[in-house]
């Protein structure tokens, strides 16, 4: 395991990096990177989409980092968190097994490039990414993989981290961490450091899309719209909704998606109240199927659309109309009302209220940032400002999800929508395209 080769250090190979294509494209059979399939490249020819400049994404996000880190005067950031390791390198390793084995670290300096710390034997996984500069080994010091010697292996990875402060910022003991184990954080500061909160400059860096970040989520977007639409046509009477959330996996992992955050989806009276997962209950034929897709696409960028649907051919109840109709008016009017120099104190007093027969069962968020993941900022209903509400501006550049779920308490179903949006000088643009129900909304 990683702890096994603390101290095997080592730049990386440019004649290793040479054998290895820069980058993506529908022709790269072997390539160590994983990405986009021919399917996904097909469908966005067809769809007009461009996609990314890859080299130029990962430049620019490193320096929206390091523009933070400088800020913060700080001598640079330590990333444990697999998202924020991925926004600073794009390397991705067993992404969601790291989320809970804090197995790979990076250090991004206030200028240069990244110190990553990756796995056992898993060099190769970076070796086509010229913004890592060092791969190294020995930042798991987490029981499981180093049990009671947890302690000297996180002393050694402190002492190591204080060294390479000390190389590129001489005097300065600051140093902004995302997250790390408790071990780490005590043997940090035992050598005089001071820990800033890393999610602070990774979530604001990580806030601010550029036109080429924007056409990578463009083309997440619709290839999570294709799996979407497939997942359509598993729906009717008789099936459970696990076949129709299999479905979607199915699509993302074709075109080269990752994974799924949730399982988020729900028919018939399951729907009402929300966040309930899916499971073996088998459709009727009326039923309302709502659904969320918290799904991390192509590039490692989140599709976060939610559309209600009415399952079978039996037509739509007046309460259904009123449900789904209701809560497009609130999704459609939010969109119009943010505008970018707004606070998020004045989206929420100036938002569309939802009915007061919703509000026991709103969602958390009439609006949230996203990107590699759900990110900064969340933007509150009025009744949880008081607990959960805090200051900040809505930027041109920030990409958001504007969310409703109108259900009453003790309703019978409820119905759940929510559309991805840029926000621009002229206010916000949807950036997911995928329809909503005619007969729905009359």
């Amino acid at each position: 395991m990683d702890s096994l080769i603390v101290g095997s250090n080592r730049k990386i190979d440019p004649t290793r990096r040479a054998h290895l294509k820069p980058d993506m494209t529908p022709d790269d059979n072997n390539r160590v990177e994983i990405g986009p399939t021919g399917l996904a490249f097909a469908e966005w020819e067809a769809a007009g989409l461009t996609a990314p400049d890859m080299p130029a994404l990962r430049e620019y996000r490193l320096s929206r980092l390091q523009e933070k880190i400088r800020e913060a005067d700080c001598a640079g950031l330590l990333c444990f968190d697999p998202l924020n390791i991925r926004y600073a390198t794009d390397t991705t390793n067993m992404q969601l097994w790291t989320t809970h084995n804090a197995a790979r670290a990076c250090f991004v300096p206030p200028e240069g490039k990244v110190i990553l710390w990756d796995f056992h034997n898993c060099e190769h996984l970076s070796a086509h990414l010229p913004l890592v500069g060092e791969l190294r080994g020995g930042a798991s010091f987490f029981y499981f993989e180093t049990g009671d010697q947890t302690e000297k292996h996180a002393a050694h990875f402190a002492a190591e981290l204080v060294d390479i402060m000390h190389s590129y910022a001489p005097g300065n003991k600051r140093i902004a961490i995302d997250k790390i184990e408790n071990a780490g954080y005590a043997a940090l500061l035992q050598h005089g450091v001071e820990i800033l909160d890393g999610q602070v400059l990774t979530e604001h860096a990580r806030g601010i899309k550029n036109d080429n970040e924007l056409n990578a989520m463009r083309c997440a977007i619709h290839a999570c719209e294709q799996a979407v639409e497939e997942m359509r046509a598993v729906v009717k009477p008789g099936v459970t909704e696990n076949d129709v959330w299999a479905a979607l996996h199915a699509g993302n992992i074709r075109r080269g998606g990752e994974w799924i955050e949730t399982r988020i989806l729900s028919s018939g009276p399951r729907t009402n109240p929300w966040f309930q997962e899916c499971g073996p209950r088998v459709m009727e034929n009326g039923d309302l199927l709502a659904f969320d897709t918290d799904l991390i696409s192509t590039y490692g960028y989140c599709c976060d659309i939610s559309r209600t649907w009415l399952v079978g051919d039996k037509p739509a109840t007046d309460a259904q109309k009123i449900l789904y109709r209701d809560a497009y008016e609130h999704v459609m009017t939010n969109i119009e009302v943010i505008k970018p120099g707004m606070s998020f104190a004045e989206v929420t007093k100036e938002a569309h209220r939802l009915p007061e027969k919703y509000r026991a069962l709103r969602y958390g968020v009439l609006a949230h940032g996203i990107g590699l993941c759900d990110e900064y900022p969340s933007i509150r209903y009025p009744e949880d400002v008081v607990e959960h509400g805090y200051g900040g501006t809505v930027e041109v550049g920030m990409t958001l999800c504007v969310e409703a779920y109108c259900g009453e308490e003790g309703g019978h179903e409820g119905v759940k929508l929510e559309e991805q949006v840029v926000v621009t000088d002229n206010g916000c643009v949807p950036l997911s395209q995928y329809r909503y129900e005619d007969e729905l909304l009359g």
